[in-house]
């Protein structure tokens, strides 16, 4: 009989990879869907709610609505 689960050992390395993807893409969605709610913007929290993007939804609603900044903003000069 054949050993259905040889594949095992060849993957068990990648078990904590798969946990930080899984629990990132879980805090993203999060965030998202808190933020979109509290916008009250429904088509965003319907489509970050349905569609499972490992986190790239989730970022890209986060960096249009101006919570994550790609880039630092420039210092204010003092006078």
């Amino acid at each position: 009989m054949m050993n259905n689960l040889s594949f095992m050992p060849v993957y068990s390395g990648m078990a904590p990879l798969i946990v930080i993807l899984v629990l990132s893409d879980l805090i993203l969605k999060g965030v998202a869907l808190f933020k979109s709610a509290q916008r009250d913007q429904k088509v965003w929290f319907v489509a970050l709610l349905l569609v499972n993007s490992l986190g790239i939804l989730p970022i890209i609603y986060l960096i249009v609505n101006g919570d994550i900044r790609l880039t630092t903003p420039a210092k204010k000069k003092r006078k």
